[in-house]
């Protein structure tokens, strides 16, 4: 079986299985990872109290962490269900959400990785770029930089914290240190509505939690977000009808779409 194919496995896996992501994310766009999610085949649980996210994480496929809207009690809820998802192998998606802008997101990004783990980390070319130490262009949570030396700031981070990267723009780069892939399906719609980039590291999640190479399942999570969007873009060609559609496009998305559309190269 080549890649391709894997990456359809994986979205047909996630529609037999469903499974059940936890996700702590942020209140700008929790709405939308929830019904993508419920979309994409995954169950969404947006399970933040202090009280209940360790013992809730263990039960969950997989643990979504996304900072963009960092309270102090979303931080401690993020420590708990990360050292939850490590003493029970439960894999973990990290959005680093305007770590470039705001100073505190990096230092809660060590904490995760003291207690917890990370097994994926699904930022912007700016906020991947500013992980790897390089020079990037951003303006508070959006990315301006271009696709020049994103890869190789993948890279950098997969090795800095023994994971698997992606960094999304006009392309998407993905990459475990070893093996890495480019995607170039998309579509510029994806800027003009809110919870784009969010919605994308959620299903990064629900494909974790039905797949064992985190690899390949942030691959074919990004590339079913991004066949999604053109076919959403087609049917609609204005922000508010295209976030219709697109839920509509990801619920509709088969495997055998998702390999006749798939744009991938591989590295």
């Amino acid at each position: 079986m080549n890649n391709n194919d894997r990456l359809a496995e994986i979205l047909t896996a996630v529609r037999k299985n469903v499974p059940l992501v936890h996700a702590v994310t942020n209140y700008v766009t929790i709405n939308d990872c929830a019904n993508v999610l419920l979309s994409y085949g995954a169950s969404p649980a947006m399970c933040e109290s202090c009280d209940e996210v360790y013992d809730f994480a263990k039960l969950a496929s997989s643990l979504y962490i996304n900072l963009g809207t960092l309270t102090r009690e979303q931080e401690q809820s993020v420590l708990l269900a990360a050292e939850s998802a490590k003493k029970h192998n439960i894999p973990v998606v990290l959005d680093p959400v305007a770590c470039g802008a705001i100073p505190r997101k990096l230092e809660v990004i060590g904490k995760i990785q003291e207690v917890g783990r990370i097994d994926v980390i699904k930022g912007n070319i700016g906020e991947i770029k500013f992980l790897a130490g390089v020079d990037s262009l951003t303006r508070g949570v959006d990315s301006l930089d271009t696709g020049d030396g994103a890869l190789e700031a993948c890279k950098m981070v997969a090795s800095k914290y023994n994971c698997v990267v992606a960094a999304t723009g006009a392309e998407d780069y993905i990459t475990d240190g070893t093996r890495s892939a480019v995607i170039k399906n998309g579509t510029e719609l994806f800027t003009k509505i809110t919870g784009a980039g969010c919605m994308t590291g959620a299903i990064c999640a629900g494909a974790a939690g039905a797949c064992d190479d985190m690899f390949l399942s942030t691959v074919s999570a990004i590339l079913s977000m991004n066949v999604a969007g053109e076919d959403a873009a087609k049917k609609a060609s204005l922000p508010g009808s295209f976030r219709v559609n697109f839920i509509d496009s990801v619920y509709s998305l088969t495997a055998e779409k998702l390999m006749e559309e798939g744009n991938v190269e591989w590295i």
